[in-house]
């Protein structure tokens, strides 16, 4: 098997989304809306824009593992001067495939285009499945976040 990566298209889109469903889907969301027009337009705006960026895996035509990472900046603080933080996501293998170091190789990807853009940090809400390999990679758990719903 020889696996390509590249940096995920526009024409990637339709199955990129169908991807990110599927994740999702897998991690236990409740699916009550259509969340396909506003996947579309979130990346379609953010990849014009260049504060979201994507590798892919594929083999031979077949996407088979997806990454993704949104730019944002707030106020630089002390651990991060630059304000600019990676959030990591869209992070899916196909089931048959997993286990092969292809989630690596696409978060070494992103991560690397998170340090060109001049990030001082990237952050994840991390999925069971998905500790393991950020761990490996050397994420640290912050115990500081928490969320409020709107």
């Amino acid at each position: 098997m020889n696996i390509i990566y590249r940096r995920l298209t526009k024409d990637d889109l339709d199955t990129f989304i169908d991807m990110r469903i599927r994740q999702l889907r897998e991690e236990g969301a409740t699916e009550d809306i259509d969340l396909i027009p506003p996947l579309r337009d979130y990346y379609d705006r953010h990849m014009s824009d260049g504060t979201f960026v994507s590798w892919l895996a594929l083999d031979k035509d077949k996407i088979i593992g997806t990454s993704g990472m949104s730019f944002v900046e707030k106020p630089p603080y002390f651990g991060c001067p630059s304000g600019r933080i990676g959030l990591l996501s869209s992070m899916f293998t196909d089931p048959g495939y997993r286990r092969m170091g292809i989630a690596k190789e696409l978060l070494n990807r992103v991560v690397e285009e998170a340090r060109a853009y001049g990030c001082g940090a990237v952050h994840i809400t991390a999925s069971d499945m998905g500790v393991k390999l950020y761990t490996a990679y050397g994420f640290v758990h912050n115990n500081n976040f928490m969320q409020y719903m709107l």
